[in-house]
């Protein structure tokens, strides 16, 4: 499902991902932990495309479902990400002026799809009855949930997830890696989600720890600098 091939990423002359190269497959839920600063969330961003990787010679270095993201001109990498990827991020990126359920319902809508779901998924967060609400009317962890379910609401083949449950309480965060759980084994799905929880991290498949040297398989899960 997503290839990375000697992908690297420097800013400013420093390096930051060296030479990064590893196979997620689909159907598969992986957690990246690793110290603050080591290059979790920069690696999200470039498989998203919404950053670049340093230049490289021969093949591009982040493979999407077959697609080489290096190859892919604005308009097909947008398309990519808005019918193939869905996001998860710490800063939320829910939009101020509409409602929880049309914030949910906005892929279906750019994919061409029907809307059905979105209260569906609304649902599921735990928001049922929220459908009408405004952000501004809601918690900082009532929005991650609305996140959440914007990511999942169009199946996507690949869920990026960077710190998930990082503002939800135990018992929610627990309910959020359920969902993401069945929502990935589902729809065969890849999820890679970033995290600093230990707990969360052992609810995934597999447990990668991210150092200057690469992304390594582990099964030690120890507390990380944040």
């Amino acid at each position: 499902m997503l290839e990375l091939r000697q992908l690297s990423k420097s800013y400013n002359g420093r390096p930051v991902l060296d030479r990064l190269s590893w196979q997620f497959q689909a159907g598969e839920f992986v957690s990246i932990m690793g110290d603050s600063g080591v290059g979790k969330s920069t690696l999200l961003n470039l498989i998203a495309g919404l950053d670049t990787p340093d230049a490289a010679p021969g093949e591009s270095p982040i493979i999407v479902d077959g697609l080489p993201m290096s190859g892919l001109d604005d308009d097909a990498a947008t398309r990519l990400r808005r019918t193939r990827m869905g996001f998860i991020f710490q800063a939320f990126h829910v939009l101020p002026h509409l409602t929880l359920l049309q914030n949910v319902a906005l892929p279906l809508l750019l994919n061409g799809l029907p809307t059905a779901r979105a209260a569906e998924m609304l649902a599921a967060v735990g928001l049922a009855g929220r459908e009408h609400d405004f952000p501004h009317q809601i918690s900082g962890g009532q929005m991650q949930r609305v996140a959440i379910a914007r990511a999942l609401v169009h199946r996507p083949a690949l869920v990026l997830a960077d710190e998930p449950t990082g503002n939800l309480d135990p018992d929610t965060a627990d309910a959020i890696l359920t969902l993401l759980q069945r929502e990935i084994k589902a729809t065969g799905a890849c999820a890679i989600m970033v995290t600093h929880s230990q707990h969360a991290a052992k609810k995934t498949d597999k447990i990668l720890l991210l150092e200057r040297d690469g992304l390594k398989e582990t099964t030690t899960v120890k507390p990380f600098a944040q």
